[in-house]
């Protein structure tokens, strides 16, 4: 446990240090810019589409506090991006490749290449006076690295086979992660509501999903928290309507529980079953909070007879400092049928430097899963930080060099399966366009 706590002080420490070497070093932080009441007109009316000063697609607040699916996340968040008009249409697009070599340590680990990533689209439109209709899209390279995904310690869920489940190995994203439509229609000066429909698209649980979150984008793997806390962020059916007055929102959606299966590459589709419901607030340009709860019918393909419900709360902190630099954290708390998780993720932009980590515990069932049934409750934890460094090549193109080390942590009972606390490493290459 002492081990454990030290390397939970070590990765979490580079963004608290920069960021408070940034606001004392003789300078003072930036103010928030004063406020800007063109943010409340649509968006086809501001030159540049800036995020901090174009409104939202779902309500009369900063383009900046959209995140994945309806999640939002601090309004002093960077919005990456292209940004075009024709005619009617305000066009976004996003690039991002990553070419992973990936290493674990132990009799449970392994060696793999694999590249991973996303390419994201949207168009959008004022509808009349008073509606904003969005369409997006949002696509993986992941399903080219074999449905047995890539390895990584402590990680379990879904099937590459449709017979066995995947321990310790990190299943592959579905090509298609989001096609979605959305329409909100304002209110006022400060509310409205909308409708969110996807297939697939994200229901209303949870925190923005982990590739999404300024705190831990840079990482090229996925939380081993991830099925606690934002699983749900590729459902084969949502809708989901909301309410948004002022700085909150609430928003409930009907979705299709059902994990993807193995098939990566093809639209799946399902009953409504499911339910979410989430509470959202931004008390300050910096601060996000949520609280969400689920219950989701039949999630697990290998344990159809099985239901889940799920709880949730996060708080993201972002802040931005001296000149592009930036400081962003999470804290996230999940249940899953009374096992829980937490997760803190904390990372710091310094001009091309962006460094980042990460400290999670889980209570997992899945690690020794055997014979159609989950196993014991085994407390897990992982701790990982790395930096990557960004080269400019084009105006609107990066290209990156990265590293990144784990320690995983596993109880005395698992420690001979493991050979010990096995370690992992990643070295990774990626491409940005936006």
């Amino acid at each position: 446990m002492k081990r454990f706590l030290a390397a939970v002080a070590l990765a979490t420490v580079p963004g608290t240090v920069f960021a408070q070497h940034q606001g004392h070093e003789g300078h003072a932080p930036p103010s928030p810019p004063p406020e800007d009441h063109s943010a409340h007109q649509p968006a086809a009316a501001h030159e540049g589409h800036d995020s901090d000063t174009m409104t939202g697609a779902f309500g009369p607040y900063p383009g900046a506090r959209e995140a994945s699916g309806t999640a939002w996340q601090p309004d002093a968040s960077i919005h990456g991006g292209l940004h075009v008009m024709t005619g009617d249409w305000m066009l976004m697009g996003h690039l991002m490749l990553n070419g992973v070599y990936d290493w674990q340590q132990g009799p449970r680990g392994g060696e793999m290449g694999f590249v991973s990533g996303m390419a994201m689209g949207a168009a959008r439109r004022e509808v009349g006076t008073r509606g904003t209709l969005q369409l997006r899209a949002m696509l993986s390279p992941e399903p080219l690295m074999g449905r047995r995904g890539y390895p990584l310690h402590l990680a379990a869920g879904e099937s590459a086979d449709g017979v066995a489940p995947l321990v310790d190995r990190q299943h592959p994203h579905d090509l298609f992660m989001e096609l979605s439509a959305s329409y909100s229609h304002r209110l006022g000066e400060n509310a409205s509501v909308f409708v969110y429909a996807g297939l697939p698209g994200e229901p209303a649980f949870g925190p923005p999903a982990f590739m999404h979150r300024m705190s831990i984008m840079d990482s090229p793997e996925a939380p081993i928290s991830h099925h606690w806390l934002d699983s749900t962020h590729i459902s084969f059916g949502v809708v989901t309507a909301g309410l948004v007055l002022g700085d909150v929102k609430l928003e409930g959606s009907r979705f299709n529980g059902r994990e993807p299966d193995q098939r990566r590459f093809d639209i799946e589709t399902g009953p409504l079953d499911s339910t979410a419901l989430r509470l959202s607030w931004n008390p300050t340009r910096e601060l996000s909070l949520q609280a969400s709860w689920a219950r989701l019918i039949s999630p697990e393909q290998l344990e159809p007879d099985e239901n889940s419900r799920r709880w949730s709360a996060s708080a993201l902190y972002t802040r931005r400092l001296r000149g592009d630099d930036w400081w962003s954290t999470t804290l996230a708390w999940g249940s899953r049928d009374g096992a829980e998780a937490l997760v803190l993720e904390s990372a710091v932009g310094l001009g091309a430097w962006t460094l980042y980590g990460r400290a999670e515990y889980a209570e997992n069932n899945e690690l020794t899963f055997a014979g159609g049934h989950h196993g014991p409750v085994y407390e897990v934890g992982k701790v990982s930080a790395g930096a990557i460094r960004d080269f400019r090549v084009a105006p609107n193109v990066r290209f990156g060099l990265g590293a990144q080390y784990a320690l995983n942590f596993v109880p005395g009972a698992l420690e001979a399966l493991y050979d010990g606390d096995p370690d992992g490493a990643m070295l990774f290459v990626r491409l940005r366009v936006d």
